[in-house]
Parts: structure tokens; sequence; C-alpha cells
């Protein structure tokens, strides 16, 4: 149904404004226009988004002294079924709007939902954050291709550019899949006073950012290969299953500031710590590219930029990168850099 109780519509034949009071059947619905309630066919009416931001305002010059009750907005019953995405998990964003005073829809607040579309019960923590603060935090669980409601964002904090991270686990656990996954997502303002346009262009209720397409897998498994003449040879064989079934879970930021990765780091030179670093880096650039992961955020820190310099030629020569930034960031300055994957 096109249509839902509470929405705002257009008379077509008389270009008035009113609103949706009852569902009758697919075809025909209840509308109050001021203050007259009547049936009416869907298709002689309309959404009124297209008329009031494409027709050019005509703005009266004498004082209004009338206030009709179905100008006043009222907010609708949420719909998660109004909730647009594909498969995959998703933050969707559903702005609630307001009147002007010219009449013209002005979005005061989104509602934000985690929509899980996987056949997967997932567990998660919610992070928002702004300017480096948390803002608020969730741990809950969401049902397989069901949605949950998590909280409200003011439409004024675009304004900080927020950030929200999420970290999954599955509430059953599966031996071939990662313990845990994190995914991030930064909203730019322009990006979404732009979307949010298009919202109204296109009549659509929701804004949606895709989190992942499925659930990742534990670290690549490699092809078994016999090992017994080898060991025959007088090689040493290791069995490496145990290590693999203890490999740290899937990050997606990493710090590599010496004091995070070792007890044991004063005393040595620059060019000890620098090696620790890369090292570090590079375990955990293998775990990224083996459980696929799109994009990796590693802190290097700004100093004097040796260990930036280093991680960036290194990535120019990795064939699963696909780009890179270090650009400025609320949490780390430009002590960071993003890198994308291709794969």
């Amino acid at each position: 149904m096109k249509y839902q109780i509470g929405d705002e519509i257009l008379v077509l034949q008389t270009n008035e404004e009113g609103r949706v009071q009852e569902i009758l059947d697919d075809k025909m619905v209840i509308v109050e226009v001021r203050g007259v309630r009547f049936p009416i066919h869907t298709d002689q009416i309309d959404f009124p988004y297209f008329n009031r931001f494409f027709q050019k305002k005509v703005i009266a010059e004498k004082k209004v002294d009338k206030t009709y009750i179905d100008q006043i907005p009222v907010e609708k019953k949420i719909q998660t079924n109004q909730i647009k995405a594909e498969l995959g998990t998703w933050l969707s964003f559903i702005p609630k709007y307001s009147f002007d005073e010219f009449g013209d829809d002005i979005v005061d607040y989104f509602k934000i939902y985690l929509v899980n579309h996987t056949n997967d019960i997932l567990r998660f923590y919610y992070r928002q954050e702004a300017n480096g603060q948390l803002q608020f935090e969730l741990k809950a669980e969401v049902l397989a291709q069901k949605e949950v409601y998590i909280h409200d964002l003011d439409f004024s904090a675009l304004n900080d550019s927020p950030f929200f991270s999420v970290e999954f686990s599955l509430a059953k656990s599966d031996k071939r899949r990662a313990d845990f996954y994190e995914t991030e997502l930064k909203l730019r303002p322009k990006q979404v006073f732009k979307k949010v346009e298009e919202l109204k262009d296109k009549n659509e209720p929701t804004l949606s950012y895709q989190l992942f397409e499925r659930y990742p897998e534990k670290t690549v498994e490699t092809h078994k290969i016999d090992l017994t003449s080898l060991s025959k040879a007088g090689y040493k064989v290791y069995n490496a299953s145990k290590i693999k079934e203890n490999l740290p879970p899937v990050r997606s930021v990493i710090d590599l500031h010496i004091e995070k990765i070792s007890n044991e780091w004063k005393g040595l030179d620059n060019f000890e710590i620098i090696q620790i670093q890369l090292k570090e880096f590079e375990k955990w650039y293998q775990i990224a590219i083996a459980n696929m992961q799109p994009n990796l955020i590693v802190i290097h820190g700004v100093g004097k930029g040796v260990l930036r310099e280093e991680i960036h030629t290194i990535l120019k020569t990795k064939k699963e990168v696909k780009t890179f930034v270090n650009q400025y960031d609320a949490r780390f300055g430009y002590g960071a850099t993003e890198i994308f994957f291709q794969y």
C-alpha cells in the first residue's frame, strides 16, 4: 500500500492538502481536508512534496489570520516496513519532518534503526560519537530479517560529522565464521543534506548505509599439502590448525603507538621501534585481507611522519589496496590512514 494512516496527501483535482485517516482497501482511502472527511480513490491523490519543492513559492504579504488543524504537523507512527534496504546489515535513518514558516518540510531529527536482512541473529555493540566524544551506546540483539530501533539523532548534529561504530558477533557461535566483526560509518554533512533532498524528490522514507553484506568467515583455509616427505627428510613440520583457531579476531581500527603494542619498548632505539610497529601493521593487514574486510584504519600518529611514510610506501606495493587516504579525522587528527581494499 502506497499510503499509510497519517500520511500527508494532495488532492489532485482541487490542489488541496490533507491527511490519510483510514485505509479502506488497496484503491481507496478516507482523507481529511480542512476538517472534512471523505473517501477518495488513491489515483486521485498524491504526496505533496513534489508540489512543495518544485513549484515557485508564492509568499503572501498579508498576515495569515487563520491556522487550520490539519496544518499542524503530526508525527506518524514508525512503520519499520518503510525501511528500504537490500540484503546485508544496514544503518537506516528515518527523517522526521515539521513545517517552517513558509509551509515547507524541514527535518527535525532522524530515527536510527539497525536493519538485519541476513539469516543470522546478531549481537551488537553500537556507539555514536561526535567530535571524539561518546554520545550514545547500546548493547543488544537483532533477530534475523528484523529491524531494531536504536535512538534519535538531531538534524543539527550532522554539523559535527557524527561517527558510528558497531561491533557484531553471532548469537549462535559458528566455528567457520569470525568471532566478531567491527564496522564503522562517518556521515559527511554535505552528503547527507544532498541525500535528504533526493529523498524528498523521490518520496522515499529512509537513508540506508550498508555495514556489511554478509558476516565474514574466519581466516581463509589454504589447500592441504602432503608434508610427509618433508617430515621423513628431517624437516620439522608443525600443525597449524591450533594456531588458526587462536588467531586474533578482525579489527577495523588498529593502533600502532608503541605503548599499545609492547610493554618493553623503553630503551629501544627508533629503528627497533619502527620495526616492531611495521610487524604489527603487517599482521593486522593480513588478517584484514584474509577476512575480506572492506577497509582498515591504521593509527600511526603524527610525529615526524616516519612511520606514516613507511606504511604508505608498503601500501603502494599491495595489489589488494584500492586506495588509501590520510585526511583529518576528529578522533585522530591527521594521525591515521584509512585503507580501502579490492578483491
